[in-house]
């Protein structure tokens, strides 16, 4: 089985990075007033695609939100079909897009 790439997290970028192959694959986010965090972009290299690379992302990401307690605003189109495909993170959920 080959190794699962790490996924990393610069808190001062505010992403989650995973690198396969040499080719970058990222969520972004910002950190809103009130303990939000709004999850605007994920992407994952065309060569990566269909690996669970975004799927990692966007649970390292909800993962780091439900410890740190914060709310999540999904501006991502591929977030938003995450969470609905994984409902133990529907109660991070909050509006505001």
């Amino acid at each position: 089985m080959p190794d699962t790439p790490e996924v990393k997290h610069d808190r001062d970028s505010q992403k989650f990075t995973l690198t396969t192959a040499g080719a970058e694959s990222c969520l972004e986010y910002t950190l809103a007033e009130g303990g939000a965090m709004v999850i605007t972009h994920t992407y994952v290299p065309t060569a990566g695609r269909g690996r669970g690379l975004a799927g990692q992302l966007a649970e390292a990401a909800l993962g780091y939100a439900q410890s740190q307690q914060l709310r999540v605003v999904p501006q991502c189109s591929y977030i938003e079909t995450y969470i609905q495909r994984h409902p133990e993170y529907r109660p991070l959920v909050t509006a505001g897009r």
